[in-house]
C-alpha cells in the first residue's frame, strides 16, 4: 500500500544517508592516516585556528601514537585540543545542572528529558577523558624524556581524572578521585625536586591540586595550605623567574592568590559560625 511504500522509501533514504556518513568518516580517517607527522602537526594548528577542536584532537592524537617525544609546542597543541573538546561539555553539564535544579523546584514534568540529556553529555565527557587518560598511560608518560614533560603529563592525568569526578558517583567517584590524587602527588614529588618554584608548570600543578582538595576532597584547609606554600615559595624566588615564563607564572600566581583569598574568607566565616 501507499503507507508501506512511504515507510520503505523513508528507510531506504535513511540507509543511504547513513552509508554516506560512514563513507565520509572512513575517508577522513584514511586521509589522516596517510599524513606525515609534520602534516599532522600542521593540520592540528589549522584546526585550532578554525576552532575545529574535535578534528584537532584527531590529528594530534595520531602524532602522540607515533611514540615520539612531543616538543613544548606539540604538548600545548595536545592540551588545547582536549581542553576545548572537554571544556565545552563541562560548561554544558554545569548549565544543565542549574536548569535541572530550577525544574526540580517547579516539579517539572520535563525532568526525565533533562536527565537523559545530562547522561548523554556525561558519556561524551567520559569518552574524551578516558581517551586522553589512555594516551597518557600508554604513550605520553612512558615516553616522556625529561622531568618537565613528566610533571606536565602527570598533572594532565590528574586533571582529567578530576573532570570525571565532577559528575561521577559511588565507586566510580572514589576510583577517579584516587587516580587524580595519585597523579597529582606523583607530579608534585617530581616538581618539588626538579622544577623551580616559579616554573609555570609547577605553579599550575599547585593551582589544580589545591582545587582538587577543595572541590573533590572537600578539604579547604589542605587546599589553602598547598596553595599558600606554592605562592610563598614562588614569591621568595621571584628573582629567579625566567623572562619567557614571566607572563604565565605571574598569571597563575594571581589565580592561586585569588583562590586563597576566597577560601580563607570562607574558612573564617565557618569558624565564626561555630
Amino acid at each position: 500500500s501507499d503507507v508501506y511504500k512511504r515507510q520503505v522509501s523513508t528507510q531506504s533514504t535513511w540507509g543511504f544517508q547513513l552509508n554516506q556518513i560512514f563513507q565520509i568518516l572512513i575517508q577522513k580517517s584514511q586521509q589522516r592516516m596517510s599524513l606525515s607527522r609534520d602534516q599532522l602537526i600542521y593540520m592540528s594548528r589549522v584546526a585550532e585556528q578554525t576552532e575545529r577542536f574535535e578534528d584537532m584532537l584527531e590529528y594530534v592524537k595520531q602524532v602522540v601514537q607515533t611514540n615520539q617525544p612531543l616538543s613544548i609546542e606539540e604538548r600545548n597543541l595536545l592540551s588545547v585540543a582536549y581542553k576545548n573538546s572537554v571544556g565545552s561539555r563541562r560548561t554544558a553539564w554545569r548549565a544543565l545542572c542549574q536548569i535541572e535544579q530550577k525544574e526540580k523546584v517547579k516539579e517539572s514534568q520535563n525532568l526525565n528529558l533533562l536527565t537523559k540529556f545530562k547522561t548523554t553529555i556525561e558519556k561524551e565527557l567520559s569518552d574524551y577523558c578516558n581517551d586522553i587518560l589512555s594516551l597518557l598511560d600508554k604513550n605520553l608518560i612512558p615516553n616522556s624524556s625529561d622531568s618537565e614533560s613528566k610533571v606536565f603529563y602527570l598533572k594532565m592525568k590528574g586533571d582529567y581524572y578530576r573532570y570525571i569526578s565532577e559528575y561521577a558517583a559511588g565507586e566510580t567517584h572514589k576510583k577517579v578521585a584516587d587516580g587524580a590524587n595519585e597523579s597529582y602527588k606523583a607530579a608534585t614529588d617530581i616538581a618539588n625536586k626538579e622544577l623551580k618554584t616559579t616554573h609555570p608548570i609547577r605553579l599550575g600543578l599547585a593551582l589544580n591540586y589545591s582545587v582538587f582538595y577543595y572541590e573533590v576532597l572537600n578539604d579547604p584547609t589542605q587546599a589553602c595550605n598547598l596553595a599558600k606554600q606554592a605562592f610563598d615559595d614562588a614569591i621568595a624566588d621571584i628573582e629567579q623567574l625566567e623572562e619567557d615564563q614571566y607572563k604565565d607564572s605571574t598569571t597563575i600566581m594571581q589565580l592561586i592568590r585569588d583562590n586563597l583569598t576566597l577560601w580563607t574568607s570562607e574558612l573564617n566565616e565557618d569558624e565564626d559560625e561555630n
